[in-house]
């Protein structure tokens, strides 16, 4: 596994407009899936240790960040039949063990996540109710462990958003397995 850390993306960026199936076919756009105050988008995948290890309190921040009107949606670019756990059947599997309220889709073509530009899963990005990038960065200061956590940076992002402040300042990136690219893993 490839450790990469998300990149520097200006604040203020336009979210691409995209349109994605879940693993049963529903179609699901940008547009539709934009909360009345913002939506939380997270690239992410099943397989992935560092994905793995923050799934539930990437769930955690969808629930407190639905509470605000925030919209969440978590995108899986990780299609490949290298990758049999991240396929979506299996992507069903962790749908129903996480009992998960919010759509996880399927970016079958990868292109969503090159128009985000998201390198590693998880890659974290909370958009302001015009489309505009306010956050992307880490969901907190320790991925390996849940009990020593001690800065909730997304869930701070979050409230920020909601209170109408700026953006924070000093936001740490992402960090997690390299996005499984088709271009450069095939053949």
């Amino acid at each position: 596994m490839s450790l990469m850390k998300s990149i520097d993306i200006p604040l203020g960026s336009k979210m691409p407009k995209f349109e994605l199936k879940d693993p049963l076919g529903k179609v699901y756009t940008s547009e539709d899936l934009m909360g009345k105050n913002g939506l939380l988008i997270y690239v992410t995948c099943n397989h992935c240790p560092y994905a793995k290890a923050v799934w539930k309190r990437l769930i955690s921040a969808a629930e407190f960040a639905k509470k605000l009107d925030i919209n969440t949606v978590a995108i899986n670019p990780n299609i490949h039949p290298n990758y049999p756990e991240d396929s979506p059947s299996k992507m069903l599997d962790l749908i129903k063990e996480y009992d998960l309220k919010f759509p996880y889709l399927v970016d079958e073509t990868q292109e969503v996540s090159k128009a985000l530009q998201a390198q590693c899963t998880p890659d974290i990005y909370l958009y302001d109710s015009k489309g505009e990038l306010f956050y992307h960065g880490r969901v907190d200061d320790n991925w390996q462990n849940e009990d020593e956590v001690t800065k909730e940076e997304l869930k701070e992002a979050i409230m920020l958003l909601f209170t109408g402040k700026e953006p924070p300042k000093n936001q740490k990136p992402s960090m997690g397995c390299s996005i499984k690219w088709r271009d450069t893993i095939l053949g």
